[in-house]
């Protein structure tokens, strides 16, 4: 993982907080902190083991941090959830309570990157399908590699687009109409595409991201922590007000009922 060049900032000491996890690696420059979804060998796919090392990272993050960048190693940023791990839920407990379990900490990581005190900053490259666009939604800010591809697959998958809260935050960055083409269709739209839906606010060269994510972080940190906490809270509120009927506080269970209903229909055939 590389550092961001943010040497010049005043009074940004280099603190050694540096952790390995089973499927992350974070970096720590002062009140700036990188998780790095780190398993790059999987398309850094979300699992159940990933959803926990997210919420130990976020859970104890140091209040002093006030820039938070989510990004990933190798060639993709997240190739969505593990869908083999789905089934061995299924398998272990037909009722659907292990997928259950798995989507309630899949809202509680996306919840926590949103309401996270800090501004988070997601740092896109490569493929970003399903749950992966679902991490990257959940950050209030997000660059994308030119080369950057997104999808959102479930329909086809046989799934409810209910992961993480995903469909009002979209609903709410992209607009309802271009939001039933993406999911209806599951097409592949690329970076520029994002970029007008406001998926992405930026978009540069893959080797252009770590200075975007700069040209961003260094305002931010500069401001007044006080200030910046509470403006992040009153963006966050007035944001929350537009999606006055959001139902994805039951994602993992309508994830559950579709998957048990489908594991019940191909057992009895």
């Amino acid at each position: 993982m590389n550092a961001l060049p943010l040497a010049d900032i005043p009074g940004l000491p280099g603190l050694p907080a540096d952790r390995i996890l089973k499927t992350l690696r974070t970096h720590r420059q002062g009140p700036l902190l990188t998780v790095e979804l780190n398993v790059p060998e999987q398309g850094n796919a979300v699992t159940d083991a990933m959803l926990g090392d997210l919420l130990t990272v976020l859970d104890d993050q140091d209040p002093a941090v006030r820039v938070l960048v989510l990004a990933a190693a190798g060639d993709d940023f997240c190739l969505g959830g593990d869908r083999g791990e789905f089934a061995e839920h299924l398998a272990h407990d037909p009722t659907g309570g292990g997928v259950r379990a798995s989507g309630t900490m899949a809202r509680r990581v996306c919840d926590a990157l949103t309401a996270n005190p800090a501004v988070t900053i997601a740092r896109v490259q490569g493929r970003a399908i399903g749950a992966g666009l679902a991490l990257a939604l959940a950050c209030d800010l997000r660059v994308g590699a030119d080369t950057a591809t997104f999808r959102l697959p479930e329909l086809a998958l046989g799934l409810p687009t209910a992961w993480g809260g995903l469909l009002p935050r979209l609903i709410s960055e992209a607009g309802a109409a271009r939001v039933r083409d993406i999911i209806l269709t599951g097409r592949v739209f690329d970076a520029e595409e994002a970029h007008t839906l406001s998926i992405l606010q930026k978009v540069v060269p893959e080797d252009a991201l770590d200075a975007a994510v700069t040209d961003w972080a260094k305002p931010v940190l500069r401001r007044p922590a006080p200030a910046l906490r509470v403006t992040k809270a009153l963006l966050n509120s007035l944001t929350a007000s537009t999606r006055l009927a959001d139902a994805s506080v039951l994602d993992p269970e309508l994830l559950a009922a579709v998957l048990t209903e489908q594991q019940q229909a191909s057992t009895a055939h």
